[in-house]
């Protein structure tokens, strides 16, 4: 096997350490780069770069390579912070973690290590690779370990980022990676996975997009036009949402109503649960249903825009499979039609809580064709 020149994005976790420890092991010319992507309010309890930044340099320390601490906040913020705002102010839900890997860690940090002098460069992501023989192109395949793969959120990567990067644990299970850790003594054998969004690290989600974010209350209405409540701003809410709604009971027409158990309804009619279905933002109204499957959860089509394809062109018309959110099971669907950056899917069966300003991405079999952002939902 050629030996390269790899940087490779030290997080300070457990999976871009290994990532490291494995590209050493085969012989590569290893750098590691930590990226400081947010610088807001660092000295928060909630931040915790600085913490993760000398985990990094314990396991480059540990491992025997160098390590750079780069600063990337600005771009960052131009570009993805920026970005998921004005998606959250229009009523969507975006997903910044997409955004972040195809403009900071395989854009601004990938123009970084080739000035660098690298030749690849290298995340602790679990997806795969591979150039296919028979065209050339390269593909970008699901991680072996069915409980991590990250490639839904990778699926905005091109030809000429796929054809420098290297997932070495992307051929691992998340179990492996952790023995490995502890076998070589790494000090962040033990660290927890992070969670939630970078920049908001793991604070209340509410409570940070009100710094930001104009919030203007409103009435939350079920589906039979009763108000049930009042909502803190339609930004604070995304479809399917179970949690933190808030509704005491009805209190307009219809208060004497019965549910079908004959019982009076209040907050929760025969107690099945109420989840955020719908958001008018004409009138500021939230939309609220019981029960898991209401009709207004189901979707069998959605339209999407913004679309990026892997192999730099859209895949033909017909049968496929996709995601239209990232844990979910990969579900079979019809590709009605891919033109530019926009394509429809119809599915045979209804998917629940389609959201618009989430990623719908597409697969065949285990590999990642591409996606795009889901504009329009249909029932």
């Amino acid at each position: 096997m050629k030996k390269h020149r790899v940087v490779v994005g030290l997080s300070g976790g457990v999976d871009s350490a290994v990532t490291a420890h494995l590209l050493k092991q085969q012989g590569h010319e290893v750098v590691g780069i930590f990226m400081k992507n947010w610088e807001d309010d660092d000295d928060s309890e909630f931040c915790s770069s600085r913490q993760d930044f000398l985990d990094a340099a314990s396991v480059a320390d540990v491992i025997g390579i160098e390590i750079e601490h780069v600063n990337f906040a600005a771009e960052y913020k131009d570009r993805v912070f920026a970005e998921f705002l004005r998606e959250y102010q229009a009523g969507r839900t975006p997903n910044p973690d997409v955004l972040c890997n195809a403009e900071i860690k395989f854009k601004a940090f990938l123009d970084h290590a080739m000035r660098l002098g690298a030749e690849k460069i290298a995340t602790g992501h679990y997806a795969r690779v591979r150039q296919n023989p028979a065209t050339g192109l390269f593909e970008l395949l699901k991680g072996l370990d069915p409980s991590k793969d990250q490639s839904y959120f990778l699926h905005r990567l091109n030809q000429a980022q796929l054809s420098k990067t290297l997932f070495p644990v992307g051929e691992l299970h998340k179990t492996e990676v952790r023995r490995i850790a502890a076998d070589i003594g790494l000090p962040n054998a033990k660290k927890k996975d992070s969670t939630g969004i970078c920049f908001i690290g793991e604070r209340p989600f509410r409570e940070f997009l009100n710094r930001y974010i104009q919030h203007a209350p409103g009435p939350i209405l079920d589906d039979r036009g009763r108000k049930l409540g009042r909502h803190v701003g339609l930004s604070f809410y995304t479809l399917g949402q179970r949690q933190g709604l808030g509704i005491g009971g009805v209190k307009e027409k219809g208060a004497g109503a019965k549910a079908p158990s004959g019982q009076p309804v209040r907050g929760g009619g025969d107690h099945a649960p109420w989840f955020v279905a719908r958001k008018e933002l004409e009138t500021n109204t939230l939309r609220v249903v019981q029960g898991h499957e209401h009709p207004w959860l189901l979707s069998h089509r959605l339209d999407a825009q913004d679309a990026s394809w892997i192999a730099g062109h859209p895949p033909a018309a017909g049968a496929c499979a996709a995601k239209t959110r990232y844990r979910q099971q990969d579900a079979a669907c019809t590709v009605l039609a891919a033109q530019g950056d926009a394509f429809s899917l119809q599915f045979p069966e209804a998917q629940w809580a389609v959201t618009p300003g989430q990623s719908a991405v597409l697969y065949d079999g285990e590999v990642c064709l591409g996606g795009g952002v889901i504009a329009a939902v249909n029932g």
